[in-house]
């Protein structure tokens, strides 16, 4: 084989292995990537953007033993 010795072939499977080997492990870490840079963003963003805030209801009526707490 030239100048290629066992070693380099073990290391070149390896590699081979580590890329293609298994179910999608390159698209799986990229995905989790994806998932960590977005996470990072959003918490960037933090509470600069608030959700809308629910139906305000309007107080209730002040009774008599109210007024008389104030």
């Amino acid at each position: 084989m030239g100048t290629f010795s066992i070693w380099h072939l073990i290391i070149l499977g390896a590699i081979l292995v580590l890329l293609f080997g298994g179910r999608g492990k390159i698209s799986g870490i990229m995905g989790d990537t994806a998932k960590g840079i977005r996470a990072f963003r959003e918490g960037l963003k933090g509470e600069e953007e608030t959700p809308p805030a629910a139906d305000a209801k309007p107080l209730p009526k002040e009774t008599g033993k109210d007024k008389a707490r104030s």
